[in-house]
């Protein structure tokens, strides 16, 4: 078996390469500044080579006990969302962000339509009658992404050879946070990437 490293541009993180027979697959670990796995960071691959399959698929967000359930959601350009509301109380879902404004005016149980994210970029929800309600919705232009669990791990699996670019989001990165992006080639083999979530050097709210 043969080890590669190699070091990411603006923070360092190490690769390593395992043989396999199959499509390679590429786990990401990342960790904060004190080694602590980071959850809820969404790890995507962008080709450098050729276009993407389109596949989007449906998601949820649920409203519970005033919270948005997932805090953070990875779907790709052209998927849905649905917002049923399970709360007790009725609930105004709301964005401004420029990847998809939209409102979903004061309602309870589940809404007629979910609603089409067709631009990628970050979405900041939120709710119009209780302030401490957010959640994150990152809409990528590839089917080739995950969410980090707990633990600060996730595995994207069934990936072709290729050029691609690695990217990562995080909510703190709407504080300044820095998380590194860098260019990897798929050659058919199981890779292992680990990430650094860099703090901002100012940690106060915007």
């Amino acid at each position: 078996m043969k080890l590669k490293s190699t070091t990411f541009t603006l923070a360092a993180c190490s690769l390593s390469l395992s043989g396999s027979l199959f499509a390679a697959s590429l786990e990401v670990d990342v960790k904060d500044a004190h080694g602590n796995g980071v959850a809820d960071a969404a790890i995507y691959l962008e080709s450098l080579t050729g276009t993407l399959p389109a596949r989007p698929r449906p998601a949820e967000i649920e409203q519970k006990s005033r919270k948005f359930m997932p805090l953070m959601t990875v779907i790709q350009t052209g998927s849905e969302i649905a917002f049923p509301n399970n709360d007790t109380v009725r609930h105004h879902v709301y964005s401004f962000s420029p990847a998809k404004p939209f409102e979903l005016k004061l309602y309870s149980g589940t809404p007629g339509s979910p609603v089409l994210f067709d631009k990628p970029g970050t979405v900041v929800i939120g709710c119009n009658i209780h302030d401490r309600m957010v959640a994150y919705i990152q809409v990528v232009n590839t089917p080739y992404f995950g969410k980090t669990n707990d633990t600060g791990r996730v595995r994207i699996t069934d990936l072709p050879a290729g050029k691609y670019r690695l990217k990562a989001w995080h909510p703190q990165l709407l504080l300044g946070a820095t998380m590194p992006e860098s260019e990897i080639s798929i050659v058919k083999q199981d890779v292992a990437v680990s990430i650094a979530l860099n703090p901002a050097t100012d940690s106060k709210p915007h």
